[in-house]
């Protein structure tokens, strides 16, 4: 047992590995934060506790063993189990990785996943977030020098292993929510594997929520299995009778049906995107009496949700007349299943869908595709209504009662949920990843100067990799320094990576009167640019959105990529410049920057309204919300929307000089089938 004295001591002071992990978690619970070197506040004391109940806790001593004896550990546990926020502080005081100058990361596959847990285990620690514990993600990077733990999505480290082969900088990585078997996830597990056999100093902890522990153990070398057992309470199954039609607007009856008739206690909706997301939340507020004692709050839960407003799904519910407790309601796409927990959720309502990419190769587009889920899915679902009773303890009566047992409304049969799958499929499987489409993805590579004919990595693909963006904006935006118009360069780039700034259309009348003051002759792009500008130079931002149909919050984050972009740009040697818009070069350079990095992504005229895709040779239509009108033969565009039609949308006009100037072997006429754009193309390269 260590003395009062020792319990005072900084962790610096002491050996990494020589302490028990008991002792560890005595030293940890002094009266001096080893981090900070101050005293512990009264807040950490009281997470403390509640730190000890968690069934985590009781593996502990186990996985430390563990740890010291082992490089690769394998845990199963149930969401709610408290191993996302506490396995990787038992690394922190175990390892004690600021003595070899090195971190601890923790991967998860979504950025509110990464965001929420790091605020959470800064809390819990005691220290500032984005000091000792921070996080980075796409366009985000709240870290310092003093980090030692850093939560992270995936592909953020995925893209460190690019320039840090080995990751040397990381003493441990903790790969969290691996079940989920994302692309990204999949893909680093091979890399973290592989640095593992040539750095044996590093150790690799994969957690999962699900029981497929048996493939994770084998891959990594027969890893040991700790097994941690939640807390969980009875849940109740309730069926459909017969298979729902709609299942939003049943969706949207039973959390009335809940409200109106159940038990106190929070409601989980299940759907698959933001418009339906959106559109529950809207009619459900709508039948909302004002007049009701028990209020209702009701919240949206989807990964392009400004962080700000994905936090409010953890506050208290609402508190009604006389100090009544209200109830939250959350509406949320699966992102809730297993990345999050929401303490006093009793009723789940499953939809039974959910989105799943897909590629299309022939086309290069990648889709979100709405399907049934998996048995397991559905299970974790069901999950969420059994995590929080008797009492909830962070509500503010801390007296409110909870039924004894939760209840999951399936909005689909018994018989339908037999059919479902045990497991869903990984990412992996879903995507084209044949040689076929690898040898195309190379070749575009080539086309876009970032691998040379022998398949290395050229110096612009080295700046190309700098960039959190797909191979095109990253060229686009290496290209509009040579033309002087980076600055408006990035600004669209940052715009293409927010969600759709425009507020919801009914119509593509709606959509061109909303745009009509902003609207740039030679398309959308610029239309875009225009928007941004002038979205710059408002005082009451969010009036403004409102009177033109914008969306705010989307125009905020691309200030907030904008601003990121712009440090990635400076620090790669790049300058940022801007022409004058009464410059004549200010829209064409702007232009031939789009074309640099979106050549492949060209279209032309062949008869009417129709449009051949460039090699592809697919018909496609502009869509009636793009802005470009009349006369046009060459078009760039940005997306292939597939509905009742194909669509290109977010579209400019070009010059077909332009594109053969930027990609001469692409556009060499003997590749393109005959069409009315072949034989322009050819016309103008024996002109040429």
């Amino acid at each position: 047992m260590t003395s009062n004295s020792q319990l005072c001591q900084p962790l610096s002071s002491l050996t990494p590995g020589a302490t028990t992990s008991s002792q560890a978690f005595e030293v940890e619970n002094g009266p001096i934060n080893p981090f900070t070197s101050n005293p512990f506040s009264q807040g950490y004391y009281d997470i403390l506790n509640r730190r000890r109940q968690l069934p985590v806790f009781e593996q502990r001593e186990n996985f430390l063993q563990m740890v010291h004896s082992n490089q690769f550990i394998v845990i199963v546990g149930e969401t709610g189990t408290g191993k996302t926020t506490q396995i990787p502080q038992y690394l922190l005081y175990d390892l004690l990785p600021h003595l070899s100058q090195r971190l601890i990361a923790c991967t998860q596959p979504r950025r509110v996943a990464a965001t929420s847990v790091a605020q959470r285990v800064a809390e819990e620690l005691d220290v500032k977030l984005g000091e000792e514990v921070g996080y980075s993600i796409r366009f985000e990077d709240i870290t310092t020098p003093r980090t030692m733990l850093k939560y992270m999505t995936d592909g953020v480290l995925l893209r460190e292993a690019m320039g840090d082969p080995f990751l040397e900088k990381y003493q441990a990585i903790v790969l969290d929510e691996a079940h989920e078997r994302t692309l990204a996830t999949d893909i680093l597990m091979g890399i973290v594997k592989e640095i593992a056999s040539v750095r044996s100093d590093l150790k690799v902890i994969i957690m999962s929520a699900t029981l497929e522990a048996e493939k994770f153990r084998k891959y990594f070398n027969n890893a040991p299995v700790i097994e941690i057992h939640g807390r969980t309470y009875p849940v109740q199954m309730h069926y459909a009778r017969e298979p729902t039609k709609d299942y939003v607007q049943e969706a949207i009856k039973t959390v009335t049906s809940i409200r109106n008739n159940e038990p106190p206690g929070d409601i989980l909706v299940f759907l698959t995107g933001e418009k339906e997301i959106e559109d529950a939340c809207r009619i459900i507020r709508s039948r909302i009496s004002s007049s009701s004692s028990v209020p209702l709050a009701v919240l949206p839960l989807y990964s392009i949700l400004p962080p700000q407003m994905q936090q409010l799904v953890f506050d208290d519910p609402p508190v009604g007349k006389n100090g009544v407790q209200g109830r939250k309601c959350i509406v949320a796409t699966n992102i809730a299943e297993s990345s999050i927990t929401i303490d006093g959720i009793v009723y789940v309502v499953d939809t039974g869908f959910a989105k799943q990419k897909v590629y299309h190769p022939r086309i290069r587009v990648e889709s979100l595709l709405v399907g049934p889920i998996s048995k397991a899915s559905a299970k974790q679902r069901a999950g969420r209504a059994g995590r929080t009773r008797p009492v909830n303890a962070n509500s503010i009566n801390a007296s409110l009662i909870l039924p004894a047992s939760g209840k999951c409304y399936r909005l689909y049969t018994e018989e339908a949920h037999e059919q479902l799958e045990e497991q869903s499929c990984p990412e992996i499987l879903r995507s084209n990843i044949a040689p076929e489409t690898l040898m195309r993805a190379l070749e575009s590579l080539n086309y876009l100067g970032a691998l040379d004919d022998d398949i290395n990595l050229t110096h612009i693909g080295q700046l190309m990799s700098q960039f959190p963006l797909s191979p095109e904006l990253s060229k686009m935006i290496i290209e509009s320094d040579r033309l002087g118009c980076s600055d408006d360069i990035i600004i669209i780039a940052a715009l293409l990576s927010a969600p759709i700034i425009f507020a919801k259309e009914t119509s593509s009348v709606d959509a061109r009167f909303r745009k009509r003051r902003f609207v740039h002759p030679d398309g959308d792009h610029l239309t875009m640019l225009n928007i941004f500008r002038e979205y710059k130079k408002q005082k009451s931002r969010d009036d403004w959105c409102q009177e033109n149909s914008f969306n705010s919050r989307s125009l905020k984050a691309a200030e907030n990529i904008r601003t990121q972009l712009a440090e990635i740009l400076t620090r790669n040697g790049l300058k940022l410049n801007r022409r004058s818009i009464q410059d004549p070069l200010y829209s064409i350079n702007i232009r031939k920057a789009l074309i640099s990095g979106f050549f492949m992504q060209a279209a032309h005229r062949e008869g009417g309204p129709i449009l051949l895709t460039c090699q592809d040779n697919q018909a496609v239509t502009i869509h009636p919300t793009s802005v470009l009108s009349e006369p046009y033969e060459w078009v760039i565009y940005n997306e292939f929307v597939l509905t009742t039609k194909n669509f290109i949308r977010t579209v400019t006009k070009v010059e077909l000089s332009w594109l053969i100037e930027a990609a001469p072997r692409y556009f060499d006429p003997q590749f393109f089938p005959q069409s009315r754009g072949r034989k322009q193309l050819a016309a103008l390269t024996r002109r040429r």
